[in-house]
């Protein structure tokens, strides 16, 4: 671990600093399939590759909207996505000074035999696909996980 650290620590310690610019701020246009098929269902849009790319491109080529980003969390089919023009997203971000990120953790599930407790998926081919994020463009990453609290006896889900 320390090699890849070692590696790629100014780049990370880089990009960290950028993120965190102030007057600028992170899109989290990460959303499975499933959730932006509820977002597109709610304006009565079939959940298809094809407009789930049209309404990604609608945020990222939106005149002056990335002006206020300094970073972008994608859903791994959005990396390697292209405008209807054919230039990658990732470009398009680059291209006006915003960094691509990644959410690399693979959803939650209920752990069987436990009352709700849940468990985030993805730990397991993390490594090789952060290598792949990276070749594609990604340079930082997302990870999610759901947290059961209890307070004052009462459960909370954050």
């Amino acid at each position: 671990m320390s090699a890849f650290v070692g590696k790629y620590a100014d780049e990370l310690i880089k990009n960290a600093k950028y993120i965190a610019t102030p007057g600028k701020g992170i899109l989290a246009a990460d959303e499975s399939t499933g959730t932006i098929g509820k977002r597109l269902a709610s304006i009565n849009v079939e959940n298809i590759e094809a407009n789930r790319q049209a309404l990604r491109e609608l945020l990222f080529t939106s005149p002056n909207a990335l002006q206020y980003l300094s970073g972008v969390i994608l859903f791994e089919e959005t990396l390697y996505q292209n405008s209807s023009d054919g230039k990658p997203f990732v470009e398009i971000l680059q291209e006006n000074n915003v960094i691509p990120g990644i959410k690399v953790d693979k959803g939650v599930v209920e752990l069987a035999g436990t009352n709700g407790e849940t468990t985030t998926q993805g730990f397991d081919s993390l490594g090789a696909r952060c290598q792949q994020y990276y070749k594609a463009g990604a340079r930082f990453a997302k990870w999610r996980a759901e947290l059961i609290v209890m307070l004052n006896g009462d459960e909370m889900s954050c």
